[in-house]
Order: structure tokens, then sequence, then C-alpha cells
């Protein structure tokens, strides 16, 4: 397994070795035994068991030994969980979800609010920072137990300047020093990133994707995103705007996007979308349970509701969307040939009603060999899924500073 988290600078080979090591510990799950690393990382087992004394000398591992039946088995290591605490931060457009984790992943506390991301950043970071003093508050938990943040905002960002550039639904944010504002209020390491890219580093460590290579995770909100996984490292692109796939061009004549283009997916799949969808057909009198929720009221979730419960005009509100999702996948699917495709946010989570029309659609327009190859699911870890992937890069800043020697 390559490392593919470490936001770090040049390092030496021990270093590195140290760090493969320290990955593949964290990521295998029960645990994995110093004849498993020796044959993985291809290193002598007496290279191995100088990289492993060093990290539990550091605390850094500990030794698992669980009985076996049959005798003798090799011990396994797992990194300590009590090292210290994390936090994972998911700024969607529409909702902040805070996650607090030991350094083994298990989550200790999570909270959700709904915020507007357009209110700008000098309402919603405020926010951002009030809710993170109340969890801390509420768990028990001290600021100096917490050795790195990691943060998903749903624009591409801009790495080299710790801010986002030019987002088309983060009214007023662009190049606003986030990683600054962050670094500012919890002294600590701090990793910013795009909001889909971490869904898929979420799935890959600890959701539906776990071991794949070549993933795309794509997120379904308010706004359209995704998070590519290409061999064993995700693409950013040389700005930072990779994945933005809810600005491909659908429908030349559609609806106006938020980017200002016509068509675009994200203007016939989003969340906004789905809800403009279902506002014009109450106008027009369809016939719908939709049109008993108060004026102004219906929002995508009301829509996904009235699906599940069997709303003929939801339901084919929902399916519609899917398809034009499923138009964008195939080209995605046709350009990266990945082995997964993995559909979270909002709007996926009411199942195959919405990913069945994605199925047959990338099915019908991508190429028969890698249609074939690909795997179409749900994000295994629902709405976690962007925040599980901040808890990664939070982990990973701080281990590396724990581990980082010379």
């Amino acid at each position: 397994m390559s490392t593919i988290f470490w936001t770090i600078p040049t390092l030496n080979m021990r270093n590195l070795n140290r760090h493969a090591a320290v990955d593949l510990i964290r990521f295998t799950p029960g645990g994995i035994s110093r004849v498993e690393i020796s044959r993985q990382l291809q290193l002598t087992r007496a290279a191995i068991t100088e990289i492993i004394n060093d990290l539990q000398a550091m605390g850094v591992v500990r030794e698992v030994d669980e009985p076996h039946a049959g005798g003798r088995h090799p011990i396994a290591l797992e990194i300590n969980p009590q090292l210290g605490k994390v936090i994972g931060v998911d700024m969607g457009a529409t909702h902040l979800t805070l996650l607090l984790s030991d350094f083994s992943a298990h989550v200790l506390a999570d909270q959700e609010i709904e915020i507007n991301i357009n209110d700008g950043p000098e309402r919603v970071l405020p926010l951002v920072e009030a809710e993170i003093e109340r969890m801390l508050a509420e768990s028990g938990t001290s600021r100096e137990e917490i050795r790195a943040v990691g943060v998903g905002v749903p624009g591409p960002v801009v790495s080299a300047a710790g801010t986002v550039g030019t987002p088309p639904i983060m009214r007023g944010w662009d190049r606003y020093p986030i990683y600054d504002r962050f670094s500012k209020f919890l002294g600590c390491p701090i990793s910013l990133n795009n909001d889909a890219e971490l869904g898929a580093l979420g799935e890959w460590a600890y959701g539906a994707g776990r071991g794949e290579r070549n993933l795309v995770y794509v997120k379904v909100g308010t706004g359209i995103g995704a998070g590519l996984l290409l061999d064993g490292q995700i693409y950013r692109g040389a700005t930072g705007s990779a994945g933005e796939i809810g600005h491909i061009t659908i429908d030349e004549s559609g609806p106006v996007c938020s980017c200002g283009n016509r068509g675009c997916l994200e203007a016939l799949a989003g969340g906004r979308a789905i809800a403009q969808r279902a506002i014009e057909a109450v106008a027009a009198g369809q016939r719908t349970q939709l049109a008993l929720l108060p004026t102004g009221s219906v929002q995508s979730r009301a829509v996904i509701e009235a699906a599940r419960h069997g709303d003929l005009l939801a339901q084919t509100i929902v399916a519609e969307a899917g398809a034009h999702l499923g138009t964008a996948i195939a080209s995605l699917v046709n350009l990266f040939n990945p082995s997964m495709v993995v559909v979270g946010g909002n709007v996926s989570q009411i199942g195959d009603l919405f990913l069945e029309p994605v199925r047959r659609t990338v099915e019908r327009r991508s190429l028969a060999s890698v249609s074939r190859a690909v795997r179409i699911t749900t994000a295994l870890l629902g709405r976690r899924s962007t925040g599980m992937g901040a808890v990664v890069q939070a982990l990973s800043l701080a281990l590396h500073k724990i581990t980082e020697k010379e």
C-alpha cells in the first residue's frame, strides 16, 4: 500500500519507511503483524523490527495479543488510540458536521447544524468555532488534547495559499485565509481540502471503497463534485479544481447554473435543481403530496422524503436527476477507468431510486469494457464520508509530527 495522505516535505528513506509502516498499521482492519509489514514493504525483518521498536518507543503503536484457537499466531500491531484526539470538520453548502476522533479513528463525539455557506466567512466561521468549543466542552476534551484538524469545504482548494479559488457555491469566500483562521483559532496542524476529495479518502479508508486504488467519489448535495483517487493518489489538478463535474454541460439550452453557464449537471441534478423542479410541478398543478407543504418550504430533502413514501412525481424527479448524473459519471468512467464509483451526499441517501438510473445510464453511455469493470454503489459512511476523510487527513498530520525525526 502506498502512502497517499502525508502532506509533508521531502523525507529521507528511513522516515519514508517509517511512515509507510504506520499507514499499513492504521489502515489494516484488526491490525497487522511484523511479518506481513515486512512482506508488503519488501524490507528485511531486521529493518522492520527497528522501525517498530522506534514506533513503540514513541508510543505510536501497540501490540494486540488476542487469543486464537490452534496455538501460536503472529502478534498484531495497531495505532495507539490514546495518543490524543483530532477533529474532522465538514463545511457543506447547508450543513456543518464535526467529528471528534481518537488516534484509531474511533468517533468519540459528533455534531451537525445547518449553515448557509453563502453567508460568507465572517458569519459562518464564528459558528464553526462556537460549535467546536461546544463539542470540546460537552465531551470533556481540552484544546491541548487536539493534535490536528482536517477541514473540508465545498469548493476548489488552493493548497499553497490555504484558500479556495473562485468557488461556484461559496459566495464571498474567494481567497479568504481559511487555513490561517483555523490555525490561529486552534493552534495545531491544519489540513484544508475539497469536500469531495475528503469523501473519497473517507470511503477508501473506512467505507465502501476500502482498499480500492482507482476510485471516484461523487458528492451530490446542493452542488455536485467528485474526488478522484487514481492509482492510490488523490488527483487535484493544476489549480485544485479537478473533479468539478457539477459544471460539465449536460444540456446547452438548460437552466442557468451558479457558475453562470447553462445546462450544467449541478443545474439539472443538484439539490437546488431537484427542489426547483418540484416547485414548478406544484405550481403547474401536478398531483403530488408536496403540494401540501407551505409555499416556499419545498426543498430537496422534502422531495427525497416524498419519493421514499411513494410519491410518483418525487420519484420521477429523483430518477431524472439520477439519469443526468449517470451521463456525467459515464464520462468519468471512460476517462479514468475506475474500479468503483461511490455516490454520496444528501441526495444519494435515497438509495436505489436514485442509484439505479445512474447505473443504467452509465451502462448505456460508457464503453462496454469500462462499464463492466466498474461498480457503482452508495457511500457506506453516509453523511460522514467527508468528515471521516477530514479525520484521515488530521491523523496523517498528527502522526507525521509525532514520528518525524532524523
